[in-house]
């Protein structure tokens, strides 16, 4: 297989995170967008690390992985609260937890 095709898929990955990120209300399908984003840079990585030759791209996207569940997990709790509070995990409705 090529490198192009790893990077089409990756780059399609990404955009239907992005899109998911800019067009959901709902908390958690934010962050599985989110994650969505994260999982097509580690295609990346892992791309680029066996084009040329080196293992230093499956080690950056362990990193990435690393990263991406504490994010998840700071994230879920985030989430949790907002619902806690108001019964709804519309992020639109988060700015009204000010003050």
């Amino acid at each position: 297989m090529f490198l192009n095709q790893f990077l089409l898929f990756a780059a399609l990955l990404f955009c239907i995170g992005v899109y998911g990120v800019l067009t959901r209300k709902n908390g958690v399908l934010i962050l599985m967008s989110i994650e969505l984003i994260l999982n097509a840079v580690n295609i990346n990585l892992v791309a680029f690390g066996a084009f040329n030759g080196t293992i230093a791209g499956q080690v950056f996207a362990l990193f990435v992985i690393a990263v991406a569940a504490a994010e998840v997990g700071v994230g879920l709790a985030i989430v949790l609260l907002i619902y806690r509070n108001r019964r709804s995990i519309d992020v639109s409705e988060a700015d009204l937890l000010q003050g």
